[in-house]
């Protein structure tokens, strides 16, 4: 983590620098944080770490862990699942909503991401695939035109950030991945909103399917042993 700058707010670049941190798996679940130790590393007072503690704290990122700190929150698998469960409905909706307003641009703008997606997962760059992969959903939620969806689900992938960084980083399945990206953007260029629907909700259901058993995995390894 470094100083920050005047363009935003502290308090907006204090929560956004630590969020990143916890989401890209530099913050630990459980490890500590102080607002001492925090405002000294980011070079700022202590009032901004404070409301950004309340913002990460709000959202589940963080819990409370005695006087003035926090620790980083576990992955929670249930939470995980109820996104999932979310994004099946979602995520086919704002593709329907998003075909009949594709723009030459936004063709363009999609096709520069599923290039850019499959050099990613040639390069096996895990951290640069999971910020395609925001992106090209991101590119679908902006192009319904429904700003409920956008934001709902701008929270929401901060939370999958944390369980999908492993997957990506698995050659074959990051290949697959941008494969039905690229078949879900063709189906809507084509104007098939029914089919670009469909592909949607099975690519959903196919990525929780892919994550579920690295939340299980990893929710056994912190559940004590019985001796």
């Amino acid at each position: 983590m470094e100083s920050l700058s005047v363009s935003k707010t502290l308090v907006e670049q204090a929560y956004q620098v630590i969020l990143d941190a916890i989401c890209d798996g530099t913050l630990k679940p459980g490890e500590r944080l102080t607002q001492d130790d925090v405002a000294k590393r980011l070079n700022v007072s202590r009032q901004p770490i404070t409301n950004a503690f309340l913002m990460l704290k709000a959202q589940g990122f963080v819990r409370e862990a005695g006087r003035r700190g926090v620790a980083v929150a576990p992955v929670d698998p249930k939470l995980f699942e109820a996104i999932y469960q979310f994004r099946s409905a979602v995520d086919p909706l704002a593709v329907t909503l998003a075909v009949p307003r594709l723009t030459d641009a936004a063709i363009a703008r999609g096709r520069a991401l599923i290039a850019h997606g499959k050099e990613m997962a040639e390069r096996n760059d895990g951290k640069a695939l999971l910020q395609a992969d925001v992106d090209f959903h991101s590119l679908i939620y902006e192009l319904s035109d429904n700003a409920l969806i956008l934001e709902t689900m701008r929270l929401n992938w901060q939370h999958l950030r944390r369980a999908m960084g492993e997957v990506l980083r698995v050659p074959d399945l990051s290949r697959k991945i941008w494969q039905e990206h690229a078949a879900i953007l063709e189906a809507m260029i084509r104007g098939d909103a029914e089919e670009a629907a469909k592909l949607m909700r099975d690519h959903v259901v196919m990525a929780y399917q892919r994550v579920a058993p690295a939340l299980a995995s990893d929710e056994k390894t912190r559940l004590p042993t019985n001796r």
